[in-house]
């Protein structure tokens, strides 16, 4: 193994002064020139100021005789190629002689400092690690033993964060990051696997300061029949009975006839938060915004942050001096966060012009609302609005049911919608919407944290064709999801959006990916919902849980 050493300062180049006394003898790259160095350089020095000189006073008359400027003659043409020539052997004469030198003083710098902060003992420690100049001394420890790494790791001389950078080897940074926690917090991470991850795919962009991952199984349900179409649903949970539930729900629509959905709305939202000196200003703003001849200006700005957003709406609440405005864009097949946060900054850059009293307080005022219960998204919508029925019919309900139309719709108005009322319900008139959601961005590499405003749902049940069969809907206002970006590329994910067949951006109708795992999902929480909702209505849901969902296994033995 090629193990680098720290020289001594004996052996330690000197910084190199700068002299006038002439070059010694010898064969070196100056050699090679067909002039001697001095007139060599003198000839390139004064070509690049006479020339810098002479395009100066060509400019200056095109300038004043309102000529454009990309307009060139020959000569000028000849200028500009002597000037750049000359800079590029100025450049690179003078240049690399000059970082050379400033690397290595920096270097002895380094090292004096180690050698009087740390002493003599751990400078011996260090001897195997390259020296690296950063914010603060930090020994880049490519090519030192990974014992030794986690030693330091510990004595926090080298940062936990810093490994991948300082090793460049996403893995073995994950390794020597884990083995360094478990000497400082004196307990085992066994059960946690490691190995069978592609570390690197998550680098800068899903988790930071990995340790393993956390395995959660992936269980299918379906045929799900949707508009014509069939599904097969991934889905991750480690609750019994959710995907057994779901795939009964998906029998007894199936056998119905299918389910039909509907995108209702598309935007993605963000609402910054301004202040100004007086109520009255921020009303102005208001006015402003709310003006429709105004809307173009502003959608202009915006849209400029991207091929995909654009700007929908701006909706504004007034709190005193303080202005909340919620912006809406379409966002393509992206979840959007991003691309609605730049296309804000864009407007918010934009209206500091027309307003330099408006101080900006924040990118996000919590009027979006993001990852958390909100009636402004139970009532305008978040990400994608889709509602999705079925008729399901009297024979079926029997047979996979067991239940009938009568006892499901009294069910559902006593539990699902007296019931959450009764509860104070925030967009939770449904019997568990939240288990198949969370459930299905697991598994797609969707934010599980927008489950909050993703599960919003109201269920509804009703007779039909003279009471013999079931009208069953789901409405969901705020399905927050993306087939590109964030934890979709990841590889488990991504395979889950690809039996789904919504990888990636459509190349044909950009967003039409996210919109059908929209559809989807609320086709699924359509089945989730019956399929509860019978169970209870016959008495099956204690009984299944306890055969699923209450195992006497010992699982905490089973390898990983």
């Amino acid at each position: 193994m090629d193990v680098r050493r720290r020289p001594s300062k004996a052996l330690r180049p000197a910084p190199k002064e700068p002299s006038s006394a002439p070059e010694p003898t010898g064969a070196k790259a100056s050699d090679a020139l067909p002039l001697p160095l001095y007139f060599t350089n003198a000839l390139f020095f004064t070509l690049f100021f006479s020339v810098a000189y002479y395009l100066l006073l060509q400019w200056r008359d095109k300038i004043r005789n309102s000529v454009p400027l990309h307009v060139v003659t020959f000569s000028e043409l000849a200028a500009i190629l002597s000037l750049i020539a000359s800079f590029i052997y100025l450049l690179g004469f003078f240049g690399i002689d000059f970082v050379q030198s400033f690397i290595a003083r920096a270097s002895n710098e380094a090292w004096d400092l180690i050698d009087e902060e740390e002493g003599e003992d751990h400078r011996h420690r260090l001897m195997s690690c390259s020296p690296s100049i950063a914010d603060h001394i930090i020994p880049a420890v490519s090519s030192a033993e990974d014992e030794e790494i986690v030693d330091l790791v510990v004595k926090e001389t080298i940062p936990s964060y810093a490994l991948e950078e300082q090793l460049g080897d996403c893995k073995r940074a994950v390794r020597i990051r884990r083995e360094a926690l478990q000497r400082i917090t004196r307990r085992s991470l066994q059960g946690l696997p490691l190995d069978g991850f592609d570390y690197g795919s998550i680098l800068k962009q899903c988790c930071e300061m990995p340790v393993g991952y956390v395995q959660i199984p992936v269980g299918i349900a379906g045929p799900l029949l949707l508009d014509g179409f069939e599904y097969i649903v991934p889905m991750a949970t480690t609750e019994g009975c959710i995907v057994a539930s779901t795939n009964r729900g998906f029998k007894g629509i199936y056998a119905s006839g299918g389910a039909t959905s509907t995108i209702l709305r598309d935007g993605m939202t963000r609402a910054p938060v301004v202040r100004f000196p007086s109520a009255s200003r921020a009303c102005h703003l208001k006015f402003f915004l709310d003006n429709p001849s105004n809307f173009q200006t502003l959608a202009d700005e915006f849209n400029k942050s991207s091929n995909f957003a654009r700007l929908q709406g701006v909706q504004c609440s007034i709190a005193g001096k303080n202005l909340h405005m919620r912006f809406s864009c379409t966002t393509g097949d992206a979840m959007g966060m991003n691309m609605v946060s730049k296309g804000v900054e864009n407007v918010l850059a934009y209206l500091r012009n027309e307003y330099p009293d408006m101080d900006i307080i924040s990118i996000s005022g919590n009027f979006c609302s993001d990852k958390k219960p909100a009636a402004i998204n139970w009532i305008e919508g978040r990400g994608k609005s889709a509602v999705c029925e079925a008729v399901i019919k009297e024979e079926v309900l029997k047979k996979v049911f067991r239940t009938n139309v009568a006892t499901l719709v009294e069910l559902n108005m006593l539990k699902n919608l007296a019931g959450s009322a009764v509860a104070g319900a925030l967009g939770g008139f449904n019997a568990h919407a939240s288990n198949i959601v969370s459930a299905i961005f697991i598994a797609t590499g969707q934010d599980p944290a927008q489950n909050v405003e993703s599960s919003h749902c109201i269920t509804m049940m009703e007779a039909v064709n003279d009471g013999k069969d079931l009208h069953i809907s789901v409405t969901m206002p705020s399905i927050e999801v993306g087939t590109i970006g964030g934890g979709t590329q990841l590889a488990s994910q991504s395979a889950c959006l690809d039996l789904l067949g919504v990888k990636g951006a459509s190349k044909e109708v950009p967003g039409a990916n996210s919109r059908l795992l929209a559809k989807i999902v609320a086709g699924s929480v359509l089945a989730g919902e019956l399929s509860l909702m019978a169970a209870i209505a016959s008495g099956q849901l204690v009984q299944s849980h306890m055969k699923y969902n209450r195992s006497t296994k010992d699982v905490s033995k089973v390898g990983s």
